[in-house]
């Protein structure tokens, strides 16, 4: 949101002057962009009324239509931008003949970056490394924003849980080095838009929406967390560093404090019904050849809770809203992808639309959705995918959970993880599945596997080391753990080290214990290969039928072979490797990855209890 604070705005015969605050979205556009088309909406005490006529004089720009709608409060102003069209300044002049109404906006078209696609808007495929980070749990890089007068939530305490704890933007950039060095090369933050949102009430307890997911204003980056400027810093630091910047979008709801919720343009602006009804949370009526319209229409129409309003992307101008700050936040900052919050939930017209559309702009850009589905042909409905099916997703990729866990459960049981993946026929390209063991929604995975960090390297090495892109959350490299009980937050505890207070600091090596030490290190080796290894980055992958609880696959190009044995059981494992002919070949040695140690390949290979071997052969 842009809020124009105009003083001298509008001059008329008799010499009156006058003032109001103005909302203006998007705040500014660009010349160069594909698409000539750009809808702004403006938001002011009854500017949209009658009497009101808008004019615009600039080369290159036309005013096609100017939309009223039911709140008189809003005008919806449908440009045309020409390719001849300079960067510069205009003004959009509403007329009326009540001075209070009256009014002059300036508007600026900058210019494109002729760096898209070269060193930003890079897009995140699977050679890449992505780190999830919850920005209020990581790090505070700038503590005289922990606090924000005037903002409807000030309170900021470490020791409660639901609670901002002050981590900021300026936190992550600081430690782009560490996450370098362990071998990320992309940074994910959860919503860092503005939540200016009073607290809610969730299980009977007062919280924070310190987890950014309840929007405001999409244009403008929550103070708290360093604002826009910040935001810019961290994406041009990381692009300055080799690294890349995925946002998380949310499209399906915004706070209940948003100034459009607090004034809706129209009536159907949100999805609304006679009574609160609430998502079932059940993606199954979307692709369910029998489902019911009321139950398809509870899952994407419902509310994700009481104070999270869900936006009705039908409504062409919610749509034209979505899309047009997609696309301006991709190119104000440069970001490299899009992780798109609670996807199946959204309109799926809307879904392809959007899509389409950033991609057009941008063609390098990568968009995955977050579905939290049970098995892969539901994960694959929702991407663009091999199903003969009434509605067909163009979604690149999606957050992958039917193979999380796969993963989580093959520490102990194999066989999943080889069904699971044996149904990848059903993705068009399940490379650009976003793949992990945990995030900000999930027990973290040290936990899940019982603290056992034999079964912890073996999921970490299956995670690097298979198809898709690999996420890990911030702080399983150190072996941060815990279950979601009594509630999230026990799965968003503060990284130690990240406040100058804190009594140790785990982004050090001698913060961290030995075993600490040993898990990060082991993160490290293993994604600082895959950083060079061909087979890994965009290799295709050769699995084989489990055998007593051993599972073998292969990740090769013509020019790299890697293969990898986990055993799951708890004894030593023998097995014989002339089963494996098909991709061994003439190979007659191979390195341990994890270790470096390069041995002959024998007849038989023997393979320790619980571990996953990693072998580059040669």
């Amino acid at each position: 949101m842009k809020k124009l604070f105009i003083f001298l705005c509008y001059i008329l015969a008799v010499g009156h002057i006058c003032s109001q605050d103005i909302n203006v979205n998007p705040t500014h556009w660009w010349v160069g962009m594909k698409s000539p088309e750009l809808q702004i909406m403006i938001h002011g005490n009854k500017i949209g009324s009658a009497n009101s006529t808008v004019k615009i004089s600039y080369p290159g720009v036309s005013l096609k239509k100017v939309n009223r709608v039911t709140n008189s409060n809003y005008l919806f102003l449908d440009l045309t931008i020409s390719p001849t069209a300079k960067e510069g300044k205009f003004n959009i002049v509403i007329n009326n003949p009540d001075p209070q109404i009256a009014i002059t906006i300036p508007y600026e078209l900058h210019a494109k970056s002729k760096n898209d696609g070269k060193t930003r808007v890079l897009g995140v495929t699977a050679a890449d490394f992505i780190y999830l980070i919850m920005p209020d749990r990581f790090s505070n890089g700038d503590p005289s924003n922990d606090v924000i007068q005037g903002m409807r939530d000030t309170d900021h305490d470490r020791n409660n849980p639901f609670d901002r704890h002050g981590g900021d933007i300026l936190g992550v950039t600081n430690h782009l080095d560490y996450l370098k060095d362990l071998g990320i090369t992309t940074v994910w933050l959860t919503p860092v838009v503005e939540n200016d949102m009073a607290r809610t009430q969730e299980g009977g307890t007062s919280r924070s929406t310190y987890h950014g997911y309840a929007f405001t204003d999409q244009y403008q980056i929550d103070r708290r967390f360093g604002g826009n400027e910040a935001y810019s810093q961290l994406v041009n630091t990381a692009h300055s560093k080799g690294m890349k910047i995925i946002q998380d979008a949310v499209y399906n709801h915004v706070g209940n404090d948003h100034w459009f919720v607090k004034d809706l343009p129209m009536n159907d602006w949100l999805n609304q019904w006679s009574s609160y009804t609430n998502t079932s949370y059940r993606d199954q009526p979307l692709d369910d050849p029998y489902a019911s319209s009321i139950d398809k229409k509870i899952t994407t129409d419902g509310w994700f809770t009481p104070f999270l309003p869900d936006l009705n992307q039908r409504n062409p101008y919610v749509s034209k809203f979505l899309i047009q700050y997609a696309i301006w936040a991709t190119e104000e900052f440069g970001i490299d992808g899009w992780r798109v919050d609670t996807y199946f939930y959204n309109d799926p017209k809307f879904l392809n639309d959007i899509n389409t559309a950033l991609v057009n702009e941008f063609p390098k850009l990568t968009i995955f959705g977050e579905t939290s589905v049970a098995n892969p042909t539901q994960g694959a409905y929702f991407s663009d995918n091999n199903i003969n099916t009434t509605y067909k997703s163009n979604l690149q990729g999606i957050t992958d959970f039917p193979l999380t866990f796969a993963m989580l459960d093959g520490v102990n049981n194999v066989e999943r993880i080889y069904t699971t993946l044996s149904q990848d026929f059903l993705y068009k390209n399940p490379m650009r599945n976003c793949i992990f063991l945990d995030n900000h929604d999930l027990d973290r995975f040290y936990s899940v596997v019982g603290e056992d960090f034999a079964k912890y390297k073996m999921a970490v090495a299956l995670l690097l080391t298979t198809r898709g892109i690999p996420q890990i959350y911030y702080g399983s490299e150190i072996l941060m753990k815990n279950f979601k009980n009594p509630s999230d937050a026990e799965v968003r505890r503060d990284f130690p080290g990240g406040w100058q207070t804190d009594p140790v600091n785990k982004f050090e090596q001698g913060g961290r214990t030995d075993l600490e030490n040993q898990a990060f290190n082991y993160v490290k080796t293993l994604a600082n290969f895959r950083k060079s290894s061909e087979a890994i980055q965009k290799g295709k992958l050769m699995q084989y039928v489990p055998d007593n609880g051993v599972y073998v696959y292969f990740r090769y190009t013509a020019s790299e072979t890697v293969m990898c044995v986990l055993n799951s059981n708890t004894n030593s494992s023998t097995i014989n490797l002339s089963r494996f002919s098909e991709r061994i070949g003439n190979f007659t040695k191979a390195k341990d990855v994890a270790t470096g140690t390069i041995f002959n390949l024998e007849p038989t290979l023997t393979i320790g209890p619980k571990y996953l071997l990693v072998m580059e052969l040669h």
